[in-house]
């Protein structure tokens, strides 16, 4: 399928825990819908459906006990449902969707941290996504440790408030460590569509820099 439609505009945001991504997204949103007033659809994987915040609640529940591939396979079921429900109906209509996470996350924290390998996300990738690949993805990547640290602080602020989704926070550094190495690798072999924001600056700086890719693509579309 290649990129997303040549009629709306699909952007996900990548990166650790803590990196960032999240606030980065919003203030994007935000900067699209007043300065360019662009139609604006946000979602998130895992979730964004009613179904898929179903299967949020049970993959990231720190009391979840499950197998590897089974974990791979219910990423993929949100992913699918998300594209039926939300994504696509959003490009036909010619929106612009920002999306906390996508198929990159899978194929490095499942084929990188869980060591599954790229090829069988990829081949999921294909088969229930119909190789729909995001106009641009932007991955954020700052330092390791910090942004480690970071995720980690904020969850213990988190304990006991709200949902309990710090089963992928509690693993241990070598697995995160393989996540990063992955992003890493999916950047190298995806120069166009990846475009990384590394180092440790504000999130002004960070939102500055942003801004320049996105309008450029965004021009280019146009």
């Amino acid at each position: 399928m290649g990129p997303a439609n040549s009629q709306g505009f699909f952007l996900t945001f990548e990166g650790l825990d803590g990196s960032g991504k999240s606030t980065q997204l919003r203030k994007l949103a935000q900067w699209l819908e007043a300065e360019r007033g662009e139609e604006i659809v946000i979602t998130r994987q895992p979730g964004g459906t009613p179904i898929g915040d179903r299967i949020r609640e049970l993959l990231l529940d720190s009391r979840t006990q499950i197998a590897p591939r089974a974990e791979l396979g219910l990423m993929f079921s949100d992913r699918g449902q998300c594209i039926a429900e939300v994504i696509a109906p959003a490009l036909e209509q010619g929106k612009i969707v920002l999306c906390d996470r996508f198929t990159d996350s899978t194929e490095a924290y499942q084929g990188g941290g869980r060591e599954l390998g790229s090829g069988i996300v990829l081949e999921l990738h294909e088969a229930i996504c119909g190789g729909l690949q995001p106009d641009l993805t932007l991955l954020l990547l700052p330092d390791f440790a910090r942004s480690l640290e970071r995720a980690r602080r904020r969850n213990d602020r988190k304990a006991g408030r709200g949902p309990d989704e710090n089963r992928f926070e509690r693993e241990d550094e070598l697995f995160y460590r393989r996540v990063f190495d992955k992003y890493c690798e999916i950047a190298r072999r995806e120069p166009l569509r990846v475009v990384v924001i590394d180092g440790d600056q504000g999130v002004e700086q960070v939102h500055q820099r942003i801004l320049q890719v996105v309008e450029k693509r965004l021009n280019n579309r146009a």
